[in-house]
């Protein structure tokens, strides 16, 4: 089969069209360079993940390979992330075996979510959930993230969990268990990490006079400060390994044992045993480990399409194909579940690493795979050597940037209203889980919209004609008017009526382009009502559309013009207005009177 027959399958072979040998070099670099990043955050999220630290290897090198087959951004790296691993550790902690095989379901499950959500166009169900809450999830997320590894870091044993509240407790009842030598390596871990990650945007190469030189220190800044969790990781293992072999009490809590070795390649177990009561082995079948599962077989996937989506835009732009992109992340998840992965999608931290490093093609991801298999054929035995508050120190150092503060201000500023949905996400996030705090505030997001659908702002004003005639304009600020709008819109009018006199109604539609049946439905009612007290109800500016559906809804030919001038013209012909009007202004002018004899005997 020709290549380019093949790229309608794999559109990421259409990279190899005009792949040099400065794009190989280029791509390698960057590979490598990803790599080095991955590698200890991988172990580190799948201690998160209540997994052991392989399975966070297992889970960086598939996405890559798969990624580069089928994506179109260049600089998106899929693999493990810490949100993903947060909300897997929900699922994790039942004991025995049950922990990888509710991790590696759940990779499947999400993967074929995806994959429905690309065949039905649903990726623009991301939409529904705006930047405040987005923000308001992302930040709780970070807090929770980073309050897990405080037992790490503390040298407590334990699980970490994802329960914030109950992560809390346990660290403050077991602070006398601190162990110090952890205490010190990790506080010192996250102190060196910050510093690194200040040191690029630390400008030395001035005082250096040889252009050469200056170049030469730029490039070692760069890649000290990019591989800064490798180094720290790196350091702190070596450490460790000289104190844990001289000494019979090791300072630290080590990572233990690390499977060497790639993975079997299977499917995902459909059931499996966890730890009951009294220690009794508990079988679980595949209806029960779904029920457990629950919310997070659809969350989990959707929450991974919207950071995947929010990467490919900040670095391919507009013009991607979220479908593809869809695509090209669901294959992830599926094939890499028959290699022991769990849920993976893009890494922001690692994509932006991918970016400044000169990555030219996707292909890049696989020179990042190749040095993740290569690490777990060769260095699984000195991984066991990794202090766990080195691995603490690497996502705390990372999460704490996903804390966005700096939003809070300009939607104070701008809009206040768009707050209480992200205060509820956050809020509810800590208080009661992730997965119920996202949809609280997209409940609250949906709520302000439907209300703003059920409660158009409507202008209302009392005008005249060039003529000198009186009518009322009602103008909606919203360009539809559905059927929760509708009674609203009636007691807008009668409000309008009985505030500002009997005077024709006008209704602009300028900004007004669909009505659904029910709200059509109720227009005519109103247009019936208004007629038997002889006020008379035009459309103005109404596009043919609407008059169609209030037509075809309610067999009443609703008058339109076209500016209010034209009222009057039309109300020549209206004899009933004409008797209604004259009585009108007959009673207006006996209450005329009727006032001025009443201030005159005053």
């Amino acid at each position: 089969m020709p290549l380019k027959s093949l790229s309608v399958l794999l559109p990421g072979l259409k990279w190899l069209h005009g792949y040099t040998a400065q794009d190989a070099v280029a791509d390698l670099i960057a590979g490598i360079t990803v790599g080095l990043t991955v590698l200890p955050q991988g172990l580190a999220y799948a201690t998160l993940a209540g997994l052991e630290p392989q399975y966070g290897l297992y889970s960086s090198f598939v996405g890559g390979i798969v990624y580069a087959l089928l994506g179109s951004c260049r600089q998106v790296t899929i693999g493990p992330t810490a949100l993903l691993a947060l909300m897997t550790s929900r699922h994790t902690r039942f004991g025995l075996d049950s922990g990888p095989a509710y991790g590696i379901l759940l990779c499947l499950i999400s993967g074929v979510v995806e994959l429905a959500m690309a065949v039905l166009k649903l990726g623009a169900l991301v939409d529904l959930i705006s930047l405040p809450v987005t923000v308001g999830f992302t930040s709780a997320t970070a807090v929770i993230i980073g309050t897990s590894q405080l037992k790490g870091l503390l040298g407590l044993k334990g699980g970490s969990g994802s329960d914030f509240i109950n992560t809390m407790r346990s660290v403050f009842g077991n602070l006398h268990q601190v162990r110090r030598g952890d205490l010190t390596l990790g506080l010192l871990s996250i102190s060196v990490l910050l510093l690194l990650r200040k040191l690029k945007t630390v400008n030395v190469t001035n005082r250096v006079g040889n252009l050469r030189a200056q170049q030469l220190l730029r490039g070692s800044i760069w890649v000290i400060s990019t591989g800064r969790n490798a180094l720290v990781v790196l350091v702190s293992s070596v450490l460790a390994y000289s104190q844990c072999k001289s000494l019979d009490s090791c300072p630290f809590i080590l990572t233990g044992k690390v499977k060497s070795g790639l993975p079997s390649l299977a499917l995902p177990k459909f059931e499996t045993t966890i730890l009951g009561k009294n220690d009794t082995h508990v079988p679980q079948n595949f209806e029960q480990m779904l029920s457990e599962l629950g919310p997070s077989m659809l969350i989990l996937p959707v929450i991974a399409v919207l950071g995947n989506v929010a990467i490919s835009k900040a670095f391919g732009g507009a013009g991607l194909s979220p479908t593809r992109e869809l695509v090209a992340l669901s294959l992830s998840n599926i094939c890499g579940s028959f290699c022991s992965s769990m849920p993976v999608t893009g890494s922001f931290s690692r994509s932006a690493v991918n970016h400044a490093s000169g990555v030219r093609t996707p292909i890049g991801g696989c020179y990042t795979s190749v040095l993740v298999l290569l690490a777990l054929s060769l260095l699984a035995p000195y991984f066991q050597y990794i202090p766990k508050a080195a691995l603490s120190a690497v996502i705390i150092s990372a999460v704490i940037f996903m804390i966005e503060f700096e939003v809070i201000r300009p939607l104070w500023r701008c809009s206040r209203r768009e707050l209480l949905p992200g205060a509820i996400t956050f809020v509810m996030s800590l208080a009661i889980g992730v997965e119920i705090g996202l949809l609280l505030g997209v409940g609250a997001d949906v709520a302000f919209l439907v209300y703003r659908a059920a409660r158009p702002v409507l202008t209302v004003s009392k005008l005249q004609t060039i003529n000198g005639m009186s009518y009322i304009l009602i103008r909606p600020k919203h360009s539809s008017l559905y059927f929760p709008a509708i009674e609203w819109v009636r007691s807008g009018i009668s409000k309008a009526l009985s505030t500002h006199g009997t005077a024709p109604i006008v209704l602009d539609c300028a900004h007004v382009h669909d009505f659904d049946f029910t709200a059509a439905r109720g227009m005519g009612s109103l247009h019936k009502e208004l007629a038997k007290a002889n006020v008379p109800l035009f459309l103005m500016s109404a596009h043919k559309d609407i008059g169609v559906i209030l037509k075809e809804s309610t067999n009443i030919d609703f008058p339109t013009i076209d500016c209010p001038n034209d009222l009057e013209s039309i109300l020549e012909h209206t004899t009933d207005y004409e008797l209604h009007s004259k009585m009108l202004q007959h009673v207006e002018a006996n209450a005329s009177e009727l006032s001025k004899l009443t201030t005159n005997s005053a």
